[in-house]
């Protein structure tokens, strides 16, 4: 079971890089008609929360992973798709290997009741803001090419 559970947060962070990847550059900066971050900065903050989170539970494997600050404009405007993927996908390695050792204890630190449990909240959370990023993207007039809407549901081909 370990290993469907470490499959599927491999998945679904392939998804999540899917859908970055088919963002053109410039939709990144797209924000929601009432405001808030922008496509980027959505993924960024997933990424940072995935980082939060190794901080609290394991520091040694936080320490190798960059965080994506976006406090003034020049910071926010340093993250690119690039170093989104890059950041996203070492973010996740960092996860997946936190996860394995959390599944031989059946604990994770600082996360009740259990590393499925800490499994299903990230993937909840980064799901909600890949529908936040869908809906930003439409009302900016450059909604995700269909493929990719329906392909992120694919999870027996991502």
């Amino acid at each position: 079971m370990q290993d469907q559970l470490i499959e599927t947060w491999q998945i679904h962070n392939r998804i999540n890089l899917y859908v970055l990847n088919a963002i053109d550059k410039g939709a990144l900066e797209g924000v929601a008609s009432n405001g808030g971050r922008s496509v980027k900065l959505i993924f960024a903050h997933m990424h940072n929360v995935r980082l939060m989170w190794l901080k609290e539970i394991a520091p040694d494997a936080a320490a190798a992973v960059e965080n994506i600050a976006a406090k003034t404009n020049a910071d926010k405007a340093a993250i690119t798709k690039k170093r989104l993927e890059s950041a996203l996908t070492a973010s996740a390695q960092a996860i997946e290997d936190v996860l394995r050792r959390s599944f031989e204890t059946g604990k994770i630190r600082g996360f009740k009741p259990h590393p499925a449990a800490f499994l299903g909240y990230l993937i909840a959370h980064e799901s909600y803001h890949r529908g936040e990023i869908g809906i930003i993207l439409t009302q900016a007039g450059t909604p995700l090419d269909q493929k990719v809407a329906y392909g992120m549901w694919e999870w027996g081909s991502r």
